[in-house]
C-alpha cells in the first residue's frame, strides 16, 4: 500500500479540497495517475497525475493548489522541507491528487473502536 504523508497543518485544506497538489522530491516517480494512496489521518486519495518540474516552473496557481497564500511561501516552505535539494540528485514532481474516500478524524474524547472478534 503506497502512502502519502502530509503535515497536519494542511488536513483541513485536503478534506474540503482546496489542496489539490503536493510538491516532492525524489529519486524518480513514486506513483503514478489512477492509482490510491493512502493518506495517514486523512484517507484514500486518487493520483490524477505525477509531472516532473524545475522550481522556476511554478508560480501562484501552483501555490493555491498546493494550499499556499503566494508561491514565495510555498517556496520557503520547499526549501526548510528540502535543505540539500540542490545536491542531493533528486528531481521535483508535482503530485495531482483528489480525495478518493475520508476517514472520519478522531477527537480525543473518541474512544477506540472496540471489535467482538
Amino acid at each position: 500500500m503506497s502512502q502519502l504523508f502530509f503535515k497536519k497543518q494542511f488536513f483541513a485544506a485536503i478534506r474540503d479540497g482546496t489542496k489539490r497538489t503536493t510538491i516532492r522530491r525524489w529519486p524518480k516517480a513514486r506513483m503514478s495517475a489512477g492509482h490510491d494512496v493512502y493518506a495517514p489521518c486523512i484517507g484514500w486519495l486518487r493520483i490524477e497525475g505525477v509531472e516532473q518540474v524545475t522550481l522556476k516552473q511554478l508560480g501562484e496557481a501552483d501555490a493555491r493548489a498546493d494550499g499556499f497564500e503566494s508561491c514565495a511561501s510555498m517556496l520557503r516552505a520547499l526549501q526548510e522541507l528540502y535543505p540539500d535539494h540542490l545536491t542531493d540528485g533528486k528531481q521535483w514532481f508535482r503530485v495531482l491528487f483528489r480525495i478518493e474516500e475520508l476517514i472520519q478524524p478522531r477527537t480525543r474524547r473518541d474512544p477506540p473502536k472496540m471489535s467482538m472478534f
